[in-house]
């Protein structure tokens, strides 16, 4: 039965330690941010936070009645174990949507899925880690800002973006664009979504005709000014019509649901009102769903192909839209790059990624002093100082208030330390942090995270297990191991982790382990396929790489 979910606040406690109330604080923000929170779907398609409401009820009891020494077993969103371990183990461990590497495919996952056997995760769906849009818009920021930077003078003013998706993911990119100084032109089918993001303050406008969106970003950018355009319709009909009416964009790309051909993407045709038919076809004639769905992707991917040829900067988000144009028949479909390495490899390579934290008091007051103190610990980095002070300027709190900047090696743990520390002098409340599954060596995905790496090795999956194990090592509060999160069943596997800052000196030993080996797996993968920036962190920090010279 569907329950509208909050995230509880205040200092009062319902669990037996602050560890298992702030895990459960995480699961029910989760849902207070979800795209269809009566059926437990944070974003991303279909990513679940549990896999029904029966397993969710039960994982609040358990959470509830959870010793200091104990540890629950979570199997893709369901509660099936309870055991004594350690006080410095893991409250919670969690696997999603992992099935054996042969048979790791959608059809085999919705099989599955259907004996009520399995869920999809996502990336922070199924590990309780999502904190709303506002989590992933520094990495969205950061992506534009690199791109700016390599291909406009240092920021996007007078730049038209175009693309497409603004879900729980796709949604930060009208705003990242409009603070890296950019006019977006951002396609939506769904328009509840757009309503969303507007009223959010992720999105300043709402048109429902192509050309008058095209007219006023045009108007913009030749004003220079700053603008976030959400616009009613479908990729795979509006970007064809676009390139072959000869309209040029400086940047196009894209964060449509692609990785899942039947309950994420949306075929050609449908968006506003004729969703409901989609939606009727996607359950009465899945396979067709499906056959127009992958055409759509087809042609999706084709027009930003057309466009990369007319002079337009093209990069593929994450979405495996490419993958799923080449497995239709679109042969260059890799013409152009993944975002990650065309922009963000450098940033992995020295262990800098998503760091985010989340104030379990519900207290906005506990964020803006952490921003404080972290831009007071790192002065000289220009991008966060800046970053901090637009986020306060643009960023509404979502759920528990929360922030997200990027750090590297060495830098998360000195402030993990000073949060923990303002959590024990009574400076702020309890503070859950955690971070994406997109980082350093928390993932393997060939047409993602990992794609084109220097020694070839796009595919080798035991680094983010390894991340895993060792974050249960060290001290981790919660550790999660998915598949296909962000591209795709059998497309990837990545690992999560959650620490939870109480202000006891144990906290300390914990922050002391844990954000030095889980950025710090970042560096020694990227060192050990022979990234000289990752070597170089890894010989300033004295991190022990065996075999790396």
């Amino acid at each position: 039965m569907w329950k509208n979910i909050k995230a509880t606040t205040g200092m009062k406690l319902r669990c037996k330690g602050w560890k298992q109330e702030a895990i459960l604080r995480m699961l029910e923000n989760n849902l207070e941010n979800a795209e269809i929170p009566e059926e437990l779907i944070i974003y991303g398609g279909t990513g679940k936070a549990a896999r029904n409401w029966e397993c969710y009820d039960k994982i609040v009891e358990t959470l509830k009645n959870l010793e200091d020494d104990e540890t629950m077993v979570i199997q893709s969103g369901k509660p099936v174990a309870v055991f004594r371990t350690w006080k410095n183990s893991p409250r919670v461990l969690m696997a999603n949507s992992n099935i054996v590497p042969h048979w790791s495919t959608w059809e085999k996952f919705r099989e599955l899925e259907e004996l009520g056997l399995i869920m999809y995760g996502q990336m922070t769906a199924g590990s309780w880690c999502y904190i709303g849009t506002q989590g992933i818009i520094q990495g969205t920021y950061e992506t534009f800002a690199a791109l700016a930077k390599k291909h406009f003078n240092s920021n996007l003013k007078g730049k038209i973006v175009l693309t497409g998706g603004i879900g729980g993911m796709g949604g930060a990119q009208p705003l990242a664009v409009k603070m890296a100084g950019g006019v977006c032109i951002a396609i939506e089918c769904d328009e509840k979504r757009i309503d969303r993001r507007i009223a959010a303050g992720f999105c300043d406008e709402k048109i429902k005709d192509i050309n008058q969106a095209v007219k006023m970003a045009n108007s913009a950018k030749e004003e220079g000014r700053a603008l976030a355009i959400g616009v009613l319709g479908n990729c795979a009909d509006i970007l064809p019509k676009l390139a072959k009416d000869g309209f040029n964009p400086d940047v196009v790309t894209d964060q449509t649901s692609a990785h899942d051909e039947l309950k994420g993407y949306v075929p050609a045709g449908f968006y506003g009102d004729s969703l409901k038919e989609a939606f009727k076809l996607r359950k009465e004639r899945p396979n067709e769903y499906i056959k127009q769905s992958m055409a759509s992707m087809k042609n999706h991917c084709n027009a930003m192909i057309e466009f990369n040829k007319n002079g337009a900067i093209v990069f593929d988000y994450g979405n495996n839209l490419r993958g799923q144009a080449l497995k239709a028949g679109l042969k260059n479909a890799f013409e152009y790059p993944g975002f990650v390495p065309a922009y963000i490899r450098p940033m992995l390579c020295i262990g800098r990624g998503p760091f985010r934290w989340l104030a379990l008091s519900g207290n906005p007051d506990d964020i803006l002093k952490t921003d404080k103190a972290v831009t007071k610990m790192f002065p000289d980095d220009d991008v966060l100082s800046n970053w901090i002070k637009l986020a306060e300027k643009y960023l509404p709190w979502e759920g528990l208030p929360s922030r997200v900047c990027w750090l590297g090696y060495g830098e998360r743990e000195r402030f993990a330390l000073v949060i923990n520390k303002m959590v024990r002098d009574k400076e702020i409340g309890p503070v859950a942090i955690t971070r994406d599954h997109l980082d350093g060596g928390s993932v393997a995905s060939p047409y993602r995270e990992t794609e084109s790496m220097k020694d070839g090795s796009d595919a080798v999956a035991d680094w983010p297990l390894l991340n895993a194990l060792l974050n249960c090592a060290a001290g981790a509060d919660s550790v999660q191991i998915h598949n296909g999160g962000g591209v795709g069943i059998g497309l990837s596997t990545h690992a999560g982790m959650v620490v939870i800052c109480d202000g006891t000196k144990e906290t300390d030993e914990r922050i002391k382990r844990v954000f030095k080996t889980d950025p710090g797996m970042g560096v020694a993968r990227h060192a050990d396929a022979g990234y000289g920036e990752a070597i170089e962190v890894a010989k300033k920090s004295n991190l022990k790489l065996p075999m790396v010279k």
